[in-house]
């Protein structure tokens, strides 16, 4: 990422990289919090607005971890083998793809 160092080699730029991006990740995380209560998969764009997030702010990365540490434990708890997880992952995925054109057909 020859472009990021360079913006962030000045303060300034270094503070406007944060701005882009606690944008860009605000935004994708507002989205993803709407799409919660709608058809698609609200989860993954939350979580993909954090992880932009994180990038750039500890408070993110901690969110991060702390949902990836409880999503392990209940994963754990379960004891579905890792196989399974991702086919369920894929099917409801596609069910949500599905669903989204239903909606709009």
């Amino acid at each position: 990422m020859k472009v990021r160092r360079q913006i962030k080699s000045t303060a300034y730029g270094s503070l406007v990289w944060r701005i882009f991006i606690g944008i860009i990740g605000g935004l994708v995380t507002v989205i993803g919090s709407a799409l919660l209560f709608a058809p698609g998969p609200g989860l993954l764009v939350l979580l993909t607005g954090l992880g932009i997030l994180a990038t750039e702010f500890a408070w993110a990365s901690r969110a991060i971890k702390q949902t990836r540490s409880i999503a392990e434990d209940l994963s754990s708890k379960i004891g579905i083998p890792l196989w399974v997880k991702y086919l369920i992952a894929s099917l409801l995925a596609l069910a949500s793809l599905l669903a989204i054109a239903i909606y709009y057909s």
